[in-house]
């Protein structure tokens, strides 16, 4: 009899562990699809129009409605406003600046999202900037890239962050362009269009920097002297690591670094509450995918540390970062100083820093790159 309890407890036991690893598993799978990671904003909550005026939009209220800044509005299949600044609000509702429809008819009723999209297509068709479709040779195969045209030896490389794609950059290009810069704004594996990770996973910039490395050299190969890395979110961590272990990071004149995700395992832990995961099992997630991907976090900690930091780099930072913490970011600047400027953004979502004050923003941008011309 006791031979039979034992081997019960034993079986319940395997069984108890099994189920453990397959919730784990299920947790993580968000977090190693390639483009891991909460989307720029996070996942916006449904709003819905309450009502509709000359220049204005009334929403219903919800901390994201009032976010300050420009935001666009989503809808249906293909809608697309844009809103600015917040001009009222009660207890139940939040009046914004209505600056165009796009596409899709608003109605009072309508139900919306409110995300970092205000532009949308490419250089030309949004910001009717001049640009050529590129390929960087990566190691799997062509990776596209937009070339815009500038006259400086310095080029800027553009790496999006998960849940985004070039889309992202096109904010910042009027910025760069202004100051006569040429511009890469690359993709890489698991991206449309480019080719897919062997394994099908993510691998939060382990593998994909060798893409960025790419573009670096069609950049050096195109004509650049030196090349300033700029990064959002993940995008923003692997920059760092194209910078640490590209064989061409003696041509990286600077990084610029918005919203970076420097602490793997709380970001990845984040990411599978925000995606829906049961706090108590956010842990098992950030094992599973862990163990999956063959993350090194070592190298995640020295990158977070600046050890190996060698060139300026612009940090933007928002202290109400959901996904990537702050604390890491204010902990890099304040080991490096004598390279690490920290631009805090306040009230903004992660890697929708520039949505939350367009202007001081590309201020903050041009003062950081001004003297790397």
């Amino acid at each position: 009899m006791r031979r039979q309890t034992a081997a019960f407890t034993a079986a319940a036991a395997v069984g108890a562990g099994a189920a453990v690893l397959l919730l784990g598993r299920k947790v993580s799978e968000q977090a190693v699809r390639p483009g891991a990671l909460p989307a720029p904003g996070g996942p916006p909550p449904v709003l819905k129009v309450v009502q509709l005026a000359a220049g204005r939009i009334t929403l219903t209220r919800t901390p994201e409605a009032l976010r300050p800044g420009r935001y666009a509005l989503e809808w249906g299949e293909d809608g697309h406003a844009v809103v600015g600044e917040v001009v009222g609000q009660d207890a139940r509702t939040v009046t914004r600046r209505l600056e165009r429809a796009d596409t899709g008819t608003l109605t009072p009723g309508t139900q919306l999202r409110l995300t970092p999209r205000v532009l949308r297509g490419d250089p030309t068709s949004a910001l009717a900037l001049p640009f050529t479709e590129t390929t960087a040779a990566g190691e799997l195969g062509p990776l596209p890239a937009w070339l815009t045209p500038g006259v400086r030896g310095t080029w800027v490389v553009l790496v999006h962050g998960p849940g985004a794609d070039r889309e992202q950059a096109l904010p910042v290009l009027p910025t760069l362009s202004s100051l006569r810069l040429p511009t890469l704004t690359v993709t890489y594996r698991g991206d449309a269009g480019a080719p897919a990770s062997p394994d099908g996973m993510g691998h939060f910039g382990e593998t994909e920097w060798r893409d960025v490395e790419s573009a670096v050299r069609l950049a050096l190969d195109s004509g650049a002297g030196r090349v300033v890395l700029y990064g959002w979110s993940l995008g923003a961590t692997i920059a760092l690591q194209t910078a640490a272990r590209s064989d061409w990071r003696d041509r990286i004149a600077g990084l610029v670094l918005d919203s970076p995700v420097l602490d793997w395992s709380e970001t990845v832990r984040r990411g599978a509450v925000l995606a829906g995961a049961p706090a108590e099992l956010a842990g098992l997630g950030v094992l599973a995918a862990e163990g999956r991907t063959g993350v090194d976090l070592a190298g995640f900690a020295r990158l977070a540390s600046g050890a190996d930091l060698e060139v300026p780099v612009l940090l933007l930072q928002s202290p109400e970062d959901a996904v990537a913490p702050a604390l890491a970011a204010t902990a890099l600047a304040e080991r490096r100083p004598e390279l690490v400027s920290l631009h805090s953004v306040p009230g903004a979502a992660h890697a929708a820093l520039w949505n939350a004050d367009p202007d001081g923003y590309a201020e903050a941008l041009r003062r950081f790159l001004t003297p790397l011309l």
